[in-house]
């Protein structure tokens, strides 16, 4: 008769996905690696499915691996927001300011603005989460969000959206590539050249691909990411170039080479927040510390770009 799986087993196979070797996840979760090895052992003959292949010493999942993972991956973030609500319910006498963010500005931006926030308002209880504009519109309009940094035009009466940051797109490069030697990149410039892309439904992929076919060029995309610093650290290691809002950029200006790209392409972050919010003196200061750190990034990240 076939055991039942326990949550030990789980926990143990969702490591070895989400950390790719036996020897991390089994690091992460503080257990020895034959310990972890016997789970994920274990997990397969109870369920009686192959989750992973052997390769080389190695464990790559399957494709009844990955099923499983998604089905597993989908009860965690349910799990998650049972304990986001418990959170909440625990806060309620707190102050708290909830911030939806694009994944382009997930990164270094988001940090220090809020951090320059928590300088001024260090009781305040902050959420972030990093989803589409669209999510982010809908969080604002259903008062599931205070404030939200979004790139897609906002069209919505009661949100207030101020166009924050709107700068032409640079091209970025890895160190030495041979289009660093130039001053200025050009459409043509691009042709076959490895491309690194945001997600094909986000507002900045589309101006972008755009853009470039309307100069009769298609982007060589080898790679497609949905988060910032992940696009900015591939074209660090040279993996391909991109063109991206110059505030992206962030902490990682010195491992890159930034050039001006023509002809423009202009993108707008936008600013937005409820109009007459639940918090509105909270806002109000997170909102004028945002536009504050926008321009204090601006002055070093743009310089020479």
């Amino acid at each position: 008769m076939a055991r039942r799986i326990n949550l030990r087993q789980v926990e143990a196979f969702k490591a070895v996905i989400e950390y790719g070797t036996v020897s991390r996840a089994a690091e992460i979760m503080n257990v020895s690696q034959p310990a972890m090895s016997k789970l994920i052992a274990h997990l397969e003959d109870d369920t009686g499915l192959r989750l992973f292949d052997r390769l080389k010493g190695r464990l790559a999942p399957t494709q009844r691996g990955m099923r499983l993972y998604e089905e597993i991956d989908r009860i965690f973030a349910g799990v998650r927001q049972v304990e986001n609500a418990i959170d909440t319910i625990r806060r309620d006498e707190q102050r708290r300011l909830l911030i939806g963010v694009m994944p382009a500005l997930s990164g270094s931006f988001i940090q220090q603005a809020t951090s320059n926030f928590l300088a001024q308002q260090p009781d305040v209880f902050c959420s972030i989460q990093s989803r589409s504009s669209q999510w982010i519109t809908d969080g604002l309009v259903t008062r599931k969000l205070d404030v939200g940094l979004a790139i897609a035009p906002v069209d919505n009466p009661y949100i207030v959206a101020e166009p924050m940051m709107g700068q032409p797109v640079v091209c970025i490069l890895p160190l030495g590539h041979p289009l660093a030697a130039k001053t200025v990149i050009a459409p043509t410039d691009l042709i076959g050249v490895p491309f690194i892309s945001f997600d094909p439904e986000s507002h900045t992929n589309q101006r972008v691909t755009s853009a470039l076919k309307a100069h009769g060029v298609e982007p060589n995309v080898t790679m497609v990411v949905n988060v910032s610093p992940t696009l900015c650290e591939f074209v660090a290691a040279g993996v391909g170039v991109s063109l991206v809002h110059p505030l992206i950029v962030g902490g990682l200006r010195e491992k890159l080479a930034i050039r001006r790209f023509e002809p423009t392409i202009q993108l707008d972050f936008h600013l937005c927040y409820v109009r007459d919010s639940r918090n509105a003196r909270l806002v109000e200061t997170y909102v004028e510390v945002t536009r504050e750190t926008a321009v204090a990034i601006s002055r070093t990240i743009f310089t020479g770009a």
